[in-house]
């Protein structure tokens, strides 16, 4: 079977989460050696929770690639808890705390930005990982 161009964009999202969560986590900044680290911002959790979404997604993908045809009733009952596994993140975790991060990220930045991205932060975050850690498509 051919890969279909939606796997293949998870597979690229995956990847991109994957490589903002480590270039945020290369960066030396104050709060990150402070008591909670990166966790205690609603942010980090947002991307972590969004990469383990796709890490599923693509493992959904590849499973089901892998066990079309095959026939095996057990293979298809461990697909069906993987997707009801997916689909449940999507429903109760990724959906719900990704769009209250980008919204109200966005609200308060417009409002006034000094107090949600001091621009302190530019020194450190360079403007391209703030807008990847705050911009879901």
């Amino acid at each position: 079977m051919a890969l279909v161009p939606c796997q293949v964009l998870r597979v690229a999202i995956l990847l991109s989460y994957c490589s903002i969560l480590c270039n945020y986590k290369a960066i030396e900044m104050p709060s990150h050696q402070t008591y909670g680290g990166s966790w205690k911002f609603l942010t980090f959790i947002d991307l972590v929770i969004q990469a383990v979404f796709f890490g599923i997604c693509v493992l959904t993908d590849l499973s089901s690639l892998l066990t079309r045809g095959s026939g095996n009733q057990e293979q298809e009952r461990q697909l069906k808890k993987l997707i009801s596994l997916r689909d449940w993140m999507l429903a109760v975790l990724a959906f719900p705390v990704g769009v209250f991060v980008v919204a109200v990220f966005w609200i308060i930045y417009a409002y006034d930005r000094e107090m949600i991205y001091p621009k302190l932060l530019d020194n450190f975050i360079p403007g391209w990982l703030n807008h990847g850690m705050h911009f879901k498509a």
